[in-house]
């Protein structure tokens, strides 16, 4: 590069190192921007960011699998808790087995202390004992409760449902189903049953008039994945543990008065143990609500695996998504449906606003997913969205 005023010849610089003078830098004209000087060629083309690739099917059933059993640990865990309170706080139990001596100073045994977990083990079987005869005798109930009656294939539309349910019972290797209509005019469907020998499933007579085959084919997949899954044993587990906490809750509010007032022992208690209580106070105060909203995110899974499981039985995620798109719009309640037996339900049968909302609230009080996220994931696992 020349410099214009005095001619001396320079590499490219901002000023002439002979008179100072600034000189013009120019660049070659194959040169592209962001080369640095002296080198020639061309700039290798941006690579284009790749978008996240969507879960296939059974990335999406490990993954809600996983999700169904950290809730479930997270319950244990919370039932465990609550009882260890009990046992500690009211009926006075802290040396043996739930030894926390490391939070307090030792202290003389009370003549009211024992070294068993009573409380947690009373409340776990009073609860398994009441779900147990639930689930022998549930599906028997939620039938009789939706004057569902047995299907009986005398019409076009009740021997495709009949050969949808058989087709599916094959490609889950399942004996078939089962099948019952609810005179109900508004689309809904559910599955129940103790294992996939006493399994049934019922549609209403508005699903079976709305729903194309390959709807309908969607549907069925869906519920008999939720008998595949075991989602009723499940279920009857949840409910199981929701019992253990709502009488654990009950025994503290009953119970607690009475122990407090009876406490003046004049006990050395360490930070350790006052810590301890006010989480366990907090814990048996919030405990229904904590119970309820941890069984409503188990049915939440639940439901997704359904989905997924559903797209492997019939390879057509399309054709449960777009069963999801009128279930959507049908905005009348399914009355013959209870709300006891919702989420048995592939759509909230009371057709609740949350439901159909994404967000805080939606995802701690909802019972069923948005339809509108199930038909996102199932048109990605189709490459469709």
């Amino acid at each position: 590069m020349r410099c214009p005023s005095c001619g001396f010849v320079q590499f490219d610089a901002p000023r002439c190192k002979q008179c100072g003078a600034r000189v013009p830098i120019a660049r070659p004209p194959d040169q592209p921007v962001g080369l640095a000087p002296g080198l020639s060629g061309t700039a290798p083309p941006a690579r284009p960011l790749r978008p996240p690739q969507p879960l296939n099917l059974y990335d999406q059933q490990a993954n809600n699998r996983r999700k169904t059993a950290l809730v479930i640990g997270l319950f244990i865990l919370l039932v465990l808790f609550l009882g260890y309170g009990v046992d500690r706080f009211i009926i006075g139990f802290s040396k043996g087995l739930w030894d926390v001596s490391l939070f307090e100073p030792s202290t003389p045994r009370s003549s009211r202390q024992v070294a068993f977990p009573m409380a947690t083990v009373a409340a776990l079987g009073v609860g398994t004992l009441t779900a147990w005869l639930g689930y022998r005798n549930g599906d028997k109930l939620v039938l009789a409760s939706s004057r569902a009656v047995p299907l009986s294939p005398t019409d076009l539309k009740a021997r495709q449902l009949d050969n949808v349910v058989e087709e599916m019972a094959i490609a889950s290797g399942l004996p078939k189903p089962r099948v019952y209509v609810v005179p109900d005019p508004d689309p809904n469907a559910f599955a129940t049953g103790r294992d996939p020998a006493h399994a049934s499933i019922a549609v209403t007579q508005g699903l079976l008039a709305m729903m194309s085959r390959e709807e309908l084919q969607g549907v069925v997949a869906h519920e008999m994945s939720h008998i595949r899954n075991y989602d009723t044993r499940t279920m009857t587990v949840t409910a199981a543990l929701l019992g253990a906490v709502l009488l654990l809750h009950d025994w503290s509010a009953r119970t607690g008065s009475w122990r407090a007032r009876d406490s003046g022992e004049g006990r050395a208690v360490g930070i350790g143990q006052v810590v301890l209580f006010v989480v366990w106070v907090v814990l048996v105060a919030l405990a229904p609500l904590l119970g309820q909203l941890i069984a409503m995110s188990i049915s939440r899974s639940r439901e997704y695996l359904a989905d997924a499981s559903g797209a492997e039985l019939t390879r057509n995620p399309l054709g449960l998504a777009s069963a999801l798109r009128k279930l959507r719009d049908a905005t009348a309640p399914t009355r013959s449906i209870s709300r006891g037996t919702a989420s048995l339900c592939i759509c909230d049968p009371l057709h609740h606003p949350l439901d159909d909302r994404k967000g805080f609230w939606s995802d701690l009080l909802a019972t069923h997913p948005p339809m509108a996220e199930r038909i996102r994931i199932l048109e990605a696992m189709a490459y469709a969205g």
